[in-house]
């Protein structure tokens, strides 16, 4: 209401279309509803703002000396093009053209008009050049970073600007526009009701149009940095095949397994060694005691003794074979010792090799059936 918004034009300048945006007159002007002004902004607001966030841009036009100012200002506030100066035909409908027309404006910027010995150009065409580019500037400088047809085109006075209607309309692009009491609501999909003639009014009304695309672009920004968090989830949430499942069960197992063989087999080495006797014999399974006997069966360990049950030693067995022999060369030959007599000869037959029979109490065994010896005497 501060801003004048509700004015319209004189009753003998008004589109009897425009009617049921009008609430009264007064002193021969219109009033429009602003009620329906509300409404219909926030209709506008909502599509620019979807518009923008699915990536789309909006074409700013307004080249009546009261919009000039506000439409360059807002679309460059929010990065939009904008056309404040005068509207070329086929600015949309043939924007191939035009888009040619913006890449000779980037190269006349990128030369340098001073340097006239490396230029390569004569004196004339350095003065005219800067000429053209003031030119395309002033017409074509809002769309220079426009690569292609804006998504919505926002309009102030349709009736001045019914080129860029028409050219919209053609394409399909929908339009945004200020309608006033002259205007045709027919030509515009979300028209707003309002005063397009003084400079607050069109100020305060292309300001919300900027702030929608503003909020846009906030979103657009906000949904792709969703869109990756989201697809990183997916990737960490999808559910592995069953294959899959196997084969990081199997690796997960694998070192499971060799870890207790690891044990087993250090614990094999260890455990005989810690078991092993201080005294220096031998154990059972082979292994190498502390003292560095060999702890096999029959292995004789470091003070010479036989390992085995009821083994002899290399002394006791000296003796007793000498003994033995002694005993055999004084004997009348064929003579056999009597029962109990513990030098009695030994006759063919007798095995003096140690550790291949066992013997008991140390006596030394002859080959005998069951290869056991008595207490005492010797048998043949």
């Amino acid at each position: 209401l501060e801003s004048g918004v509700h004015f319209g034009h004189q009753t003998r300048r008004w589109n009897p279309k425009m009617k049921r945006f009008i609430m009264t007159e007064r002193n021969g002007i219109y009033i429009i509803d602003l009620q329906q002004s509300l409404a219909y902004i926030d209709r506008g607001y909502a599509f620019i703002k979807g518009a923008v966030a699915s990536g789309g841009s909006v074409l700013f036009v307004g080249t009546k000396k009261q919009a000039q100012e506000a439409i360059s200002e807002q679309a460059k506030r929010v990065g939009m093009p904008y056309v404040n100066q005068r509207w070329l035909g086929g600015m949309l409908t043939n924007f191939q053209t035009v888009h040619q027309r913006i890449q000779r404006l980037k190269e006349l910027e990128e030369i340098d008009f001073d340097d006239v010995a490396g230029s390569s150009r004569t004196k004339k065409e350095l003065l005219q050049m800067p000429r053209e580019r003031d030119k395309l500037d002033r017409t074509l400088g809002g769309i220079r970073d426009m690569g292609r047809v804006p998504a919505a085109v926002w309009i102030v006075d349709t009736n001045k600007e019914h080129l860029a209607v028409d050219e919209a309309r053609k394409l399909g692009i929908p339009i945004v526009a200020i309608l006033d009491s002259n205007c045709d609501p027919d030509v515009v999909d979300f028209p707003i009701p309002g005063n397009d003639d003084a400079i607050r009014s069109v100020t305060l009304l292309t300001r919300v149009v900027a702030d929608a695309v503003a909020e846009g672009l906030v979103s657009r920004a906000g949904a792709k940095s969703g869109d990756e968090v989201a697809g990183e989830e997916l990737g960490a949430e999808e559910p592995l095949a069953e294959w899959e499942r196997e084969l990081l069960g199997g690796q997960g197992d694998a070192p499971a397994a060799a870890a207790p063989t690891s044990e087993t087999s250090s614990s094999g080495e260890a455990i005989p060694s810690a078991a092993a006797p201080d005294d220096g014999s031998g154990s059972n399974d082979g292994s190498v005691s502390n003292d560095g006997s060999v702890s096999n069966d029959g292995s004789v360990s470091n003070d010479g003794s036989v390992s085995n049950d009821g083994s002899v030693s290399d002394d006791e067995a000296a003796q007793q074979v000498a003994a033995a022999v002694a005993a055999e060369a004084d004997a009348p030959e064929g003579a056999v010792g009597a029962p109990g007599d513990p030098a009695a000869p030994v006759l063919d037959g007798f095995d003096a090799t140690v550790g291949e029979s066992n013997a008991s109490n140390g006596a030394v065994a002859g080959d005998t059936s069951d290869g056991n010896a008595s207490d005492g005497p010797v048998s043949s």
